[in-house]
């Protein structure tokens, strides 16, 4: 079948470099280094297995070795996307993840869990608690309704005409969100600090309101 739907015209039998360049091209998407570990050591193989390859390729017919080469290249693409396919899934899914989730604290009840995960180091739970209460308060002002569903850079979208002065730094607390609570990123000390100061800001941040005319 492969045979069948491969073409036999190909020009140039591919040097053992080449061959690995071609497989490492499906590697190279930077959602491949989510699990550095394991795919590290998919690519050792698949370029093991591609030099391997072209090397006994160099006694076959030119037509039989592009036929072997690219067949080993196919065979590696599908593997990779065999193993990163779940990855790929996961983090498309969680990126749509209400900031939520079935939680109705106000902001001062999240502000109180941030400072008890700050109190015991435990920084990944102080961000996560810390942006939703920045969140929260800004659906208590009504500078953004409330709306179920809503994910990070929605909220930070959202509440961007409003309060200008911050929106930079908001949209980027809302990707420290997503990193944080989805595991690319790392929480620090630092990052709770940041956090916090910016919670302050918003806090005391006069929004703009749009109004509008009343005809007469």
């Amino acid at each position: 079948m492969l045979m069948g739907v491969l073409r036999l015209d190909v020009p140039v039998v591919p040097d053992a470099d080449t061959a690995r360049s071609w497989a490492g091209q499906e590697l190279s998407d930077p959602i491949y280094h989510e699990q550095q570990t394991l795919l590290a050591k998919l690519l050792a193989w698949i370029e093991k297995m591609v030099s391997d390859a072209a090397n006994a390729a160099q006694n076959l017919d030119w037509r039989m070795a592009s036929i072997v080469l690219v067949a080993v290249i196919v065979v590696a693409a599908v593997i990779a996307v065999l193993v990163t396919g779940p990855i790929r899934r996961s983090r498309a899914t969680s990126r749509g993840s209400d900031i939520f989730a079935d939680t109705t604290l106000s902001a001062a009840e999240h502000r109180r869990a941030a400072d008890l995960a700050a109190d015991r180091a435990d920084w990944h739970e102080a961000v996560l608690e810390r942006f939703r209460a920045i969140v929260r308060s800004l659906e208590e002002r009504v500078i953004i309704d409330e709306r179920p569903g809503r994910t990070a850079h929605e909220a930070a979208a959202d509440s961007a005409a409003a309060l200008p002065g911050v929106a930079v730094e908001l949209r980027r607390a809302s990707t420290v969100f997503d990193d944080v609570c989805y595991g690319s990123g790392r929480a620090t000390r630092e990052t709770d600090a940041a956090l916090r100061s910016l919670d302050h800001e918003i806090q005391t941040a006069e929004p703009i309101r749009t109004t509008v005319p009343v005809p007469a």
